[in-house]
């Protein structure tokens, strides 16, 4: 047995397998796949071109191997073990991705070498968060786990991971993990990033450490929250930016629908007042929270690719009115929307200022400032 994985004669000696989705054009050198990007979202972002700033980027030693998040297919495929994307009917293995970290690339390597063939171990999803490691199998009953022994413990443990997680989903497919049937197979159940931060194996959390807090940094440079001030955090996360507001000393409230998420925020912001669920739902409680003097009200927004919920936005521009708003958006699409209701309702921007949080990839994560124009 190889504990430490050795490549598959499919997968090319380069580690990047043909026709991969992961990654934009790989022809394209990585200023060219840079600009493309940016072109991208100036051509989307049109009206307020001229309020856009150059693309922030992580230092360049930090551009691979920084995906330490993942979710990968699993097939047994040739009498092995194979992890890595479905592109029509044939998957594209990617155990040894340049942009994946060296501990996920590792673990990957090793749950190939070690775990038992399908018809005994019906794995369908292998997922990992930073140190924690998630095996999705399409099961009700536990499965035979022989296999973890103490080599392949000390194995897990020398690449870094901290928690190893079996997830029981017998109805495993598009939708890959369900409430219930979590299992701690080995480690711990909750993890600290590079900012300190506690999370767990399904908290959604941002990459490149430093990045991201280079932009909570601006965020919070704009919005300058102070002692009186109610700060509104939606899609709150794991609570690294209720922190920063913590911080400060001004109340906050955040709002986030995954579980994990909110026990890694009550944990990593303490001060905080932190509401499960969509925004939609906890406006009533939000209201109640809200100080009479709007200039104390600010926004902070880091909302999934959908962008900001109707119902959300609705109430910001009609009840909530904050003074300064501060949002970071995935998808300069939705975020188009979403600004052209702020700024027909009396915002303006201020700056767009776009990140490279995913270097190699098709995407960017924008952040948009605005002041109310009455402020």
């Amino acid at each position: 047995m190889n504990l430490n994985g050795s490549k598959n004669g499919q997968e090319q000696k380069s580690g990047c397998p043909l026709f991969c989705p992961g990654c934009q054009d790989r022809r394209l050198l990585p200023a060219q796949r840079l600009a493309e990007k940016e072109l991208f979202i100036r051509k989307v972002l049109l009206p307020w071109r001229d309020r856009m700033v150059a693309v922030r980027e992580a230092a360049s030693d930090r551009r691979a191997g920084f995906r330490e998040k993942v979710c990968l297919r699993a097939v047994w495929q040739d009498k092995s073990w194979r992890f890595g994307f479905i592109r029509g009917e044939s998957l594209v293995p990617v155990h040894h991705c340049p942009l994946h970290a060296p501990c996920v690339n590792n673990t990957i390597n090793l749950m190939a070498a070690v775990l038992p063939p399908a018809d005994v171990f019906s794995l369908a999803w292998f997922l990992q968060s930073g140190a924690q490691v998630t095996l999705v199998v399409k099961s009700r009953h536990l499965p035979d786990m022989t296999w973890l022994k103490s080599e392949v413990k000390d194995a897990l443990e020398q690449m870094g991971d901290k928690g190893l997680w079996l997830h029981l989903h017998p109805a495993a497919g598009r939708r890959v993990t369900a409430k219930n049937t979590w299992h701690l197979l080995w480690g711990e159940p909750r993890s600290t990033d590079a900012n300190g931060l506690v999370y767990g194996p399904t908290a959604f959390r941002q990459l490149i450490p430093e990045l991201a807090a280079a932009a909570l940094d601006a965020a919070e440079s704009f919005l300058a929250p102070a002692e009186a001030d109610f700060v509104v955090d939606l899609y709150s996360g794991i609570g690294g930016s209720l922190r920063r507001w913590g911080r400060k000393g001004c109340r906050a409230a955040g709002v986030e629908i995954n579980g994990e998420s909110v026990d890694c925020a009550r944990i990593n912001a303490p001060a905080a007042t932190i509401f499960r669920g969509a925004g939609r739902h906890r406006l009533p409680q939000l209201s109640a929270m809200l100080p009479s003097d709007g200039n104390q009200r600010l926004l902070y927004a880091n909302p999934p690719r959908t962008g900001i919920e109707a119902e959300v936005m609705d109430w910001i521009l009609a009840v909530f009115k904050p003074r300064r708003i501060a949002c970071l958006s995935c998808n300069a699409v939705s975020l188009k929307r979403d600004l052209e209701r702020l700024t027909g309702a009396g915002y303006k921007i201020e700056q767009i200022v776009p990140y490279d949080f995913f270097p190699g990839t098709r995407y960017l994560e924008i952040m948009a400032l605005l002041m109310r124009e009455s402020a």
